[in-house]
């Protein structure tokens, strides 16, 4: 029953009157197992390589910001697809929802192909761009180039994978994520230490995983009955179109794009403590992306109903909705931080347990990230709230704060105060700045729901 193709009047139903509290773990649930996937492989490639070599470590964590970018780019034309298709679907215009997903989808192309031309061809001022120390630009060089070589598969990706979900198909969306990121948790070894590849295998590995996961999501879009089909004739390169994606799509840039940014910045403040520090947040930030995946996956769930019922001007279930998974996400998010927080020091050893000083570094790190993990929920609940609603700019402020407004200005200033400790606070202080300004923001955004309830004459 989970694969059954149903009809676009079907779906409609399905969002407009299953209650939210059946309906978004519905859908959330094959979401979280393909972000979870998703991070365990990232986290894959990260333990693996650990074990070339601490500085071979500190590589996958300046890679990471590169592909945190192209991540960003993805998300950005994905998302921002996404949530006007959802906004379509619910007003009933299946016409423009499949615009929208051939424009994002082959937009990506185009940018993939330009991006692995380019970033191949210049891998070595990138490398040291990106934060790279003389020790970790070797290996950083060898993970790079295979990584920016699969960049129009990621992007594209990423793209149908939010295409899928925006129409109610999460369970389509999570087999192409989950296939590519099973064989790359299989092939990381073998490619890494049975054939004697080293960091290149890992990067391989990924580009491989990647490849599988496009052609899987490829069929699932063109070939699956009941999914928008991505047809080169419905591509519309327009400025109203691109307006509408990048309108809805910006929260997730400025999220992704200055979280690239901030490894950035973060590598560069380490860089002058050693590779250890390098490493250490490389293997906080991997971990800590794991159990923040599990969240937005949660919350990748909500979207889809957030907008199409809002295109459907039900207010009353947006703002339900809303409630519903911030209680969830709170619960969620505390019992795994408190479960982490006990774990710490086990965790970061995992990674490098020959290394004392990237344990030392980077359990510190993890624990004082762990104790806002309620307060993230919130954050991250308020962005996917006014991102799928299209309040484009209020989304893209909270995006920006936790690893933009205060992340980069906190790297800038705490270091050279209190030196190492100042690298491990950085984030734990963004996240709380941040909660304060989503909070005052959702509050703004609540208010104006319920005023468009009573103007409509919509159900309380």
């Amino acid at each position: 029953m989970l694969f059954r193709a149903v009809s676009q009047e079907e779906k409609y139903r399905q969002m407009m009157e299953t209650p939210v509290e059946q309906l978004i773990p519905r859908l959330a649930v094959p979401t979280i197992i393909s972000m979870l996937v998703t991070s365990l492989y990232n986290m894959a490639d990260t333990f693996f390589v650990s074990q070339i070599g601490t500085s071979a470590s500190g590589a996958v964590g300046v890679i990471f910001s590169a592909m945190a970018m192209i991540q960003a780019v993805g998300f950005t034309l994905g998302m921002g697809s996404g949530n006007y298709i959802s906004r379509s679907l619910g007003n009933r215009d299946t016409e423009t929802a499949e615009r929208s997903a051939a424009t994002a989808f082959f937009t990506a192309i185009f940018i993939g192909l330009v991006t692995a031309v380019f970033g191949t061809a210049f891998c070595e001022p990138l490398v040291y761009m990106l934060g790279a120390t003389d020790t970790i630009a070797p290996y950083a060089k060898d993970y790079a180039f295979y990584i920016l070589l699969g960049a129009p598969f990621m992007l594209a990706s990423f793209v149908m994978n939010n295409i899928l979900r925006a129409q109610g198909n999460a369970v389509f969306a999570m087999v192409g994520i989950t296939a590519g990121g099973i064989l790359n948790m299989f092939l990381d070894p073998l490619l890494i230490f049975g054939f004697d590849m080293g960091i290149a295998g890992a990067a391989i590995a990924t580009m491989f995983s990647q490849m599988v996961s496009f052609l899987i999501l490829l069929y699932q879009c063109n070939v699956q009955k009941g999914n928008l089909r991505l047809r080169l004739r419905r591509f519309t390169p327009t400025p109203a179109m691109y307006g509408e994606i990048l309108h809805a799509g910006l929260p997730s840039f400025c999220r992704q794009g200055l979280a690239s940014t901030a490894v950035v910045v973060m590598n560069f403040a380490a860089g002058a403590y050693g590779d250890a520090a390098i490493a250490a947040m490389s293997i906080v930030s991997r971990f800590m992306m794991f159990i923040n995946s599990s969240l937005i996956g949660f919350g990748q769930g909500f979207q889809p109903v957030c907008g199409f019922n809002f295109g459907a001007r039900r207010y009353d279930r947006v703002i339900r909705a809303f409630w519903f998974c911030v209680r969830v996400a709170v619960v969620m998010l505390t019992v795994f931080g408190v479960i982490a927080f006990l774990l710490s020091g086990g965790i970061v050893a995992a990674f490098r347990r020959d290394d004392p000083e990237v344990i030392r570094i980077g359990t510190l790190a993890l624990r004082l990230q762990l104790l806002t993990m309620p307060f993230q929920a919130w954050i991250i609940m308020s962005n996917m709230l006014t991102q799928s609603i299209g309040y484009g700019f209020r989304a893209s402020l909270v995006a920006m704060g936790r690893q933009g407004l205060f992340l980069i200005p906190a790297l800038a200033v705490l270091p050279p105060a209190f030196g190492v400790l100042g690298i491990q606070m950085a984030q734990p202080i963004a996240d709380m700045l941040t909660f304060v300004m989503a909070a005052a923001i959702v509050q703004g955004v609540l208010k104006e729901l319920r005023g468009k309830m009573e103007q409509e004459g919509a159900p309380a």
